[in-house]
């Protein structure tokens, strides 16, 4: 099948109000969903399907998962009924073997770190969507190497986008506050970072700085970016299309190779 090689994306997903909100960022997503060519499917690993091992959603039509609380009910009734893709999950189990891919037939689905961002991308709901977890008891060379084998599915038409935030420190919240310090630091060290041809990457050990572990007192956001910079041939362009901190400790930072 010769198709164009597919851009990888990581998007700070934020809020999960930004699915139904209209604001800078779900307009940035938007725009992107319209510049990008259109993929035959979408790979997404999302910070909230953090899991004991590996596993695939490999459901025909994968629900839409409200995880979060007291939010409005609008919120609530929003569904993103795009349809999954068995066959790329069994692709997915075959390209990361020898690790273990659970197939999910029916207990997850698409989480708002998955079509919170989607539902802005493609509205329309009409690309096949799939979900990869990550394994909480592997360290951060795990995630970035479960990336370089994924890297091969941009030739076959599939987006790979990771949903997190550079900068997750909710407890740090404050409303329409100023950067702190430590935010901004470790943001532009991962700037800095990302097309480092230094073995092994500067990212692996990110989370072990003062800062990183002011900006992620759990790793689970940051771990998608990982799987997004291993896809990179280290000679793609790397570009940050949406910028922007919220609330002092909330990195709306978004990536894209290629």
């Amino acid at each position: 099948m010769s198709l164009l090689r597919m851009p990888a994306l990581f998007i700070g997903h934020g809020s999960p109000m930004n699915a139904i909100d209209d604001n800078y960022y779900s307009r940035a997503w938007y725009e992107l969903g319209k510049k990008l060519p259109k993929p035959r499917a979408i790979l997404v690993i999302s910070a909230h399907w953090y899991t004991n091992g590996t596993a695939v959603t490999a459901m025909a039509q994968p629900r839409t998962i409200h995880d979060f609380g007291h939010f409005p009910q609008k919120l609530h009734d929003k569904q993103y009924p795009a349809k999954g893709f068995p066959e790329l999950a069994v692709l997915v189990q075959d390209i990361l073997e020898p690790t273990e891919v659970e197939t999910d037939f029916e207990e997850w689905g698409l989480d708002h770190g998955s079509w919170g961002i989607l539902a802005k991308m493609y509205p329309d709901a009409d690309i096949p969507v799939v979900q990869l977890s990550m394994d909480r008891n592997q360290p951060a060379s795990f995630h970035y190497e479960i990336g370089r084998k994924l890297a091969l599915l941009r030739d076959e038409g599939v987006l790979i986008i990771g949903s997190g935030n550079v900068v997750h420190n909710l407890p740090a919240q404050v409303a329409e506050g100023e950067p702190f310090p430590w935010a901004l630091s470790f943001e532009q060290f991962v700037r800095g970072s990302l097309t480092s041809l230094a073995e092994p990457h500067p990212l692996f050990n990110a989370l072990d700085r003062e800062d990183g572990q002011l900006s992620n007192p759990t790793p689970e956001h940051f771990l998608p970016l990982l799987y997004v910079m291993g896809t990179w041939d280290k000679k793609e362009p790397v570009s940050t299309p949406v910028e922007g901190i919220e609330d002092g400790s909330l990195s709306m930072l978004s990536i894209q190779i290629g």
